[in-house]
């Protein structure tokens, strides 16, 4: 009797834990639904914002008018703004909330130069030589603020504990705006940061990227008339070129997955002056970072193999420096689940029509479709294609990203056709797949903080526990004026 009385007992007692494990989730979905109809009744107004990023369409670190935009925009929303970060104008950390877990949010807004393109699908230059949001970055940060957004108010209607924080990231083509922003410490006390960049693909992989090293190699000379006194003049463009053989004789004997560009900036005014000045820019790639340094090394010593050769002096200005992304696969899994939450982008038939247009200017074997569905997770632990400065981040807090269908499928990063789509309906569609997929992301963080802690174990086996950050770029000052 006893024995029944206990099995009824337990049974009761399990199933009432099972109701209110049902119940909590249940709070949990309507949570996630309520956050994710708010940013569609508010898609509308950053819409308008993303927008006003991509007419400004700012270079690095010139960024006035964009990031005075998201602040005010951050600003209206409750969050405290501490501009002018890392001694960078354009650089500036939103917070909202107290204490622990602290949840970071990273927003670029740079543009690139020389690939202005209007919003349609046939290569038009709104300015000839202008900048263009070729990488996305004004659906970047404007997705990023609106999800910090979302969180802070989750936060604020369930009374969680925990401070959320938006990053406005300058710079991040070739300035390495964030690295600046690690080495001043101000990502010290954050326990996970998220981020995302467009793309014509939805995916949250755990992904790495290549590291990369820059410098802008100056050599200086002597003029004389190139036909009446050559023997008196000393190339600086025969050390630029001097320089550029060597390197390309190198490239038979640096690791297959180096990867190494240059581009002559400055060669002289007329051929019949010997050139007094010339510069070229250099990039250095690798998947890790201790063989970014070797290779740049290399190329220093060439550099000054030239100058030696050639009779000409020679200086450097290391432009930016930055580590292969530390993927984590902890948070990048909860992201991923977010993201099939979320779904893709889906086209109306304008947007059909012009994503057909745009498919038909490059080769590809991608089809509208794709920009519908979420691919599968992957880890990929090597880095390959670019390289971003959100690899500093990710060595110093466990960072997971995710990328959105913000570009027509099979479009690829720097084209026009990626401004094109930026500028229309089919960026903002993937800039809100991003805002959500985000918000939730930190919803799911904020309530199970045990995910941090895991995430923190993964980071220091990955990176080793001895680990001490030390900068690529040394103790430079940001290159502020990089891009003029």
């Amino acid at each position: 009797m006893r024995l029944l009385l206990f099995t009824m007992m337990m049974a009761i007692l399990m199933n009432s834990c099972a109701v209110n494990a049902q119940n909590s989730k249940t709070a949990l979905d309507k949570e996630k639904e309520a956050t994710l109809k708010k940013l569609d009744e508010k898609a509308d107004k950053y819409t308008q914002i993303a927008q006003s990023i991509w007419n400004w369409a700012e270079l690095g670190y010139q960024e006035t008018q964009s990031a005075g935009l998201l602040q005010e925009t951050l600003k209206e929303a409750g969050f405290s703004i501490d501009a002018g970060v890392a001694d960078i104008p354009t650089a500036f950390v939103a917070s909202y909330g107290s204490g622990e877990p602290i949840i970071g949010i990273l927003g670029e807004y740079d543009a690139l130069p020389g690939i202005s393109q209007a919003a349609v699908p046939e290569q038009q230059a709104i300015e000839e030589g202008g900048a263009g949001h070729a990488c996305g970055h004004h659906l970047f940060g404007t997705a990023s603020s609106a999800a910090a957004i979302a969180v802070k108010d989750w936060l604020q209607k369930t009374g969680t504990k925990g401070t959320v924080r938006f990053y406005g990231t300058p710079a991040e083509e070739g300035g390495a705006g964030k690295v600046y922003l690690v080495r001043a410490g101000l990502f010290d006390d954050v326990d996970a940061v998220l981020h995302w960049h467009p793309s014509s693909s939805n995916a949250a992989n755990a992904s790495s990227s290549l590291a990369n090293k820059s410098a802008k190699f100056r050599f200086y000379g002597k003029a004389a008339h190139a036909a009446g006194a050559p023997e008196r003049g000393r190339s600086a463009l025969d050390g630029v070129e001097a320089l550029n053989y060597m390197v390309n004789l190198m490239r038979e004997h640096v690791p297959a997955d180096s990867r190494i560009h240059y581009v002559i900036t400055k060669g002289g005014e007329a051929p019949n002056v010997v050139p007094a000045f010339a510069e070229v820019f250099y990039y250095t790639r690798h998947p890790e970072m201790q063989m970014v340094s070797e290779i740049f090394e290399r190329v220093v010593q060439a550099a000054e193999g030239a100058a030696k050769g050639t009779g000409t002096q020679m200086k450097y200005e290391v432009i930016h420096g930055i580590y292969n992304v530390l993927p984590n696969e902890t948070l990048s899994r909860m992201m991923h689940q977010n993201l099939e939450l979320v779904g893709g982008v889906n086209y109306n038939e304008e947007e059909t029509t012009f994503a057909k247009k745009i498919m038909a200017s490059y080769e590809t074997k991608a089809t509208i479709e794709n920009a519908t569905t979420i691919q599968p997770f992957q880890i990929f632990r090597k880095g390959r294609g670019g390289s971003t400065d959100v690899g500093d981040v990710s060595w110093a807090v466990p960072t997971a990203g995710m990328s959105a269908a913000t570009w027509v499928p099979g479009t690829g990063a720097h084209s026009w056709q990626a401004v094109a789509a930026g500028g229309m309906s089919i960026g903002k569609k993937g800039m809100m797949v991003a805002a959500k997929t985000i918000a939730l992301t930190a919803i799911d963080i904020f309530r199970n903080p045990t995910v941090t802690e895991k995430a923190k174990m993964e980071l220091n086996k990955s990176r080793g526990e001895d680990f001490v950050y030390k900068s690529l770029l040394g103790d430079r000052k940001p290159p502020l004026d990089y891009r003029k």
